[in-house]
């Protein structure tokens, strides 16, 4: 059981597109467009990330386009009016950035993203130099390991382990990321505990846990 989860740094896009603070609305559209993207990230000079502009930064502009919002609205509202009349990241941008460091595990990217309702976040070091982006696409490539590695991986690391000397050999089959563990255990207490860490596998869709424990006396 010694395997460390997927980190950040497995699965991020490092080929980034991102801008400056003084970058033009319309030529972040166009980036956007051309990159396929929905959040760029925004830099110093030096490349550190100060801040993201996002599809949602932009859409104030066309929202409050030919509206005269009432004075309710405008206090409630009233960074979206900010933004409806930027021109540059700088005044469009989301300050500071929401970020993740490269040795983040994929839970923890995950969390991040469900919490502050981001789809993307910028990788960046511990100086806050950009070193990529991971979307929520990038978290769900794990999904695609071939079943033979996740068998391999469970068996190495968690049926070797908690059974080196089993009744019978506890099997481990993995159709399209779901594993079917068989066999016969001398304690019944780690049937569970299995069962957790083969589900704890990055990768693993479910699992369904047919183990059985041996008789007390052995047989």
């Amino acid at each position: 059981m010694d395997s460390s989860p997927h980190r950040i740094s497995d699965v991020m896009t490092r080929a980034v597109v991102a801008v400056g603070r003084r970058t033009r609305f319309r030529d972040i559209v166009e980036r956007m467009e051309e990159w396929q993207v929905s959040a760029l990230p925004v830099l110093e000079g030096d490349g550190r990330v100060i801040g993201v502009v996002s599809e949602a930064d932009l859409l104030p502009k066309e929202e409050f386009r030919d509206s005269d919002p009432d004075r309710l609205t405008q206090l409630r509202r009233l960074p979206d009016l900010a933004k409806a009349g930027a021109v540059c990241a700088e005044e469009l941008m989301s300050a500071p950035a929401v970020t993740v460091h490269p040795d983040a595990t994929l839970a923890e990217a995950a969390r991040i993203m469900a919490l502050r309702h981001v789809k993307r976040l910028p990788v960046v070091d511990a100086e806050g130099f950009l070193q990529g982006v991971v979307s929520r696409g990038d978290l769900l490539k794990v999904f695609l390991r071939p079943d033979n590695d996740l068998a391999d991986e469970m068996r190495r690391d968690i049926i070797d382990v908690l059974f080196p000397a089993p009744v019978e050999p506890v099997h481990i089959v993995v159709r399209d990321g779901v594993a079917t563990l068989t066999g016969r255990v001398k304690d019944a207490k780690q049937i569970p505990l299995a069962a957790r860490l083969v589900r704890s596998v990055e990768g693993v869709i479910g699992v369904d846990c047919r183990l059985t424990a041996a008789d007390s006396d052995g047989r």
